[in-house]
């Protein structure tokens, strides 16, 4: 892959604070040995998370600095959801939430059939919930009950669920051992867009731009994934996400040791910067 026009001097790191969260702060985010999650915060702009299995670090200024959240240490941070009040995030321990705008989280699980939640999202109030033990499924309750919606899928998604804005029927999520794969029926069944096994998928509000992502690089379709094409990325990139504030803007994250350098593109991927 080609880091195209990237600045590859040292960042210098921003200090401030950001409630929940411990540490000085750098210009990577700590994740840990792995990097499972990169996330554009869609209700606060230049708000970022980067997440793995020991850590998750978030930034208040669009990937410049970054600061641990303590309260969600070894929450293996995989998939995310974003409903009116709540900030959730998913992982091997099940379910964390926040009600007080991401400043902490405290563990969520009452009801939830299995733990092991490997990809999570939101659709208006509802959330959908996927994993290896869970297939998928549905809670309308803020999920105190959850519903069976299929036992044949799920088992390798990962990552976030994203649903359509106009259509909260219309999901898409990353199968990790197939490819990106989309529902028309909130989540009872699925159908394979391409073969490109992916670990992460980042839409637009209407799901008709979607970026499926792997350790191998990235690919992006205009038209809900009818078509792809290869996306150039910064050397190492592993992950790639749109930002729903600002139009042609994307994120990469490079998992470096045991944290994340992200890249920015403003021209939808053509050339790739620091921030």
């Amino acid at each position: 892959m080609i880091l195209a026009g990237v600045l590859v001097a040292v960042v210098i790191a921003r200090s401030g604070d950001d409630g929940g969260t411990s540490g000085d702060s750098g210009e990577r985010g700590l994740t840990g040995g792995d990097f499972h999650s990169l996330v554009a915060d869609p209700l606060i702009a230049d708000r970022l998370y980067v997440g793995g299995h020991s850590a998750v670090s978030v930034s208040a200024d669009g990937g410049r600095s970054w600061r641990p959240v303590a309260s969600l240490e070894n929450a293996d941070a995989m998939g995310w959801g974003f409903t009116g009040g709540a900030t959730w995030v998913s992982g091997h321990p099940g379910l964390s939430i926040s009600t007080d705008g991401a400043a902490s989280f405290a563990r969520h699980n009452d009801g939830l059939p299995d733990t092991d939640v490997h990809a999570f999202g939101t659709t208006g109030e509802t959330l959908v919930a996927a994993g290896p033990g869970l297939g998928v499924v549905s809670s309308t309750d803020g999920g105190e009950t959850w519903n069976q919606l299929a036992t044949d899928a799920g088992q390798a998604f990962f990552g976030r669920i994203s649903a359509a804005a106009d259509d909260p029927d219309h999901l898409v999520a990353a199968n990790a051992a197939a490819g990106p794969v989309a529902s028309s029926d909130g989540g009872r069944t699925w159908r394979l867009l391409t073969d490109f096994p992916a670990t992460w998928v980042s839409t637009d509000e209407r799901l008709t731009t979607i970026i499926a992502s792997n350790a191998d690089g990235a690919i992006r379709s205009t038209d809900g994934g009818d078509t792809w094409d290869a996306i150039e990325l910064p050397d190492g990139a592993s992950l790639v996400e749109i930002d729903p504030h600002h139009a042609d803007r994307l994120y990469a994250g490079v998992h470096v040791g045991s944290s994340v350098q992200v890249f920015v593109s403003d021209d939808d991927g053509a050339s790739w910067r620091a921030p």
